[in-house]
């Protein structure tokens, strides 16, 4: 078990965890119902990543090495993409624009695909396996 990946995986789902309830309690009378299902949406993909790294981190099949080119683009992709969301579905509640940084939106999304696609690289090349 790798203990690293495993700590980020439950930072990532305790925090997804107190983000959808400051939503869906703490936002519902300050947003509109479509940035509160935005918020939720960033909710949603943090959390299933938290349980996509606990799993990682607890594969026999890989590596450690594998594990970490696994790793740092799901973390870099949870960053940037959930937390982009979380600013933008907050937009109006603050006097910064957080539009400037949605680039960080589709970025984020970007590394997660390769941090699957690198999972399934790994798995299917990994000498170790049976």
């Amino acid at each position: 078990m790798n203990k690293t990946i495993f700590g980020t995986g439950i930072l990532f789902g305790t925090t997804a965890i107190l983000l959808g309830a400051f939503g869906a309690h703490g936002l519902k009378e300050l947003v509109d119902a479509e940035a509160l299902r935005t918020f939720g949406t960033g909710v949603s993909y943090q959390m299933y990543h938290a349980l996509f790294l606990l799993i990682l981190g607890a594969m026999p099949q890989l590596g450690n090495r594998g594990k970490m080119i696994v790793f740092y683009p799901i973390v870099l992709g949870v960053v940037c993409f959930s937390f982009s969301i979380y600013l933008l579905a907050t937009n109006g509640l603050t006097e910064f624009d957080y539009k400037k940084i949605a680039l960080l939106t589709p970025l984020g999304g970007i590394l997660l695909l390769l941090g699957w696609i690198a999972l399934g690289f790994r798995i299917f090349n990994e000498k170790r396996m049976n």
